[in-house]
């Protein structure tokens, strides 16, 4: 619970007694590899912040095709958010990709919590414009660059992450296939 009292604290803040009120909220989670937070169909949905491990969030195309929307690693959130808010059914999966723990919290419990504790507003918002900068980050990439500056350049901004999560994952999530990565790396040690 100390690292979500740190990244709260990163954005708004809040001492130790309201954070022992807010922590009431969450449960957490530990889940093994490959095992599913929850699958397409599903409106049950919880917003899961990250402790440590790594999940990711995905959908199957009509060719059945797993694409990666997008990961989370330690100290970031991830759900379905459009489902999530509106309680809706989901067409993604999320799924561990390695070993995790996560603190997770029902849309029930969140409005619950947005109302008692209003400072979790300003700290959610943050995290709600962090993450569309990203994601509008990386359509920017598919539509400036080649597919290998795409990939070098995501490379570049998160290193530990590309050499920590599976290549055809990162492929995926580029919308690059796992062979073209391992051309491009080939090609680069050469």
């Amino acid at each position: 619970m100390q690292k979500l009292f740190e990244h709260i604290n990163k954005y708004t803040a809040i001492d130790k007694n309201e954070f022992l009120e807010i922590a009431k909220y969450f449960e957490t989670k530990t889940v093994k590899k490959k095992e599913h937070l929850y699958k397409a169909g599903n409106n049950q949905l919880d917003h899961y912040f990250v402790l440590n491990g790594c999940v990711q969030l995905y959908v199957i195309n009509e060719d059945g095709t797993e694409q990666t929307l997008q990961f989370a690693i330690e100290n970031w959130w991830i759900t379905d958010y459009l489902a999530y808010h509106n309680n809706g059914t989901s067409e993604c999966y999320i799924q561990a990709v390695r070993a995790s723990t996560l603190l997770h919290i029902s849309h029930t419990r969140e409005e619950e919590l947005l109302q008692r504790f209003p400072k979790m507003e300003t700290y959610f918002r943050n995290i709600y414009q962090t993450a569309y900068g990203a994601s509008l980050n990386r359509i920017n990439y598919m539509f400036s660059y080649s597919k290998e500056e795409i990939y070098f350049r995501f490379k570049e901004a998160f290193p530990g992450f590309v050499n920590s999560v599976p290549q055809y994952l990162v492929a995926s999530f580029l919308g690059l296939s796992a062979e073209y990565i391992s051309k491009l790396k080939r090609k680069n040690n050469s």
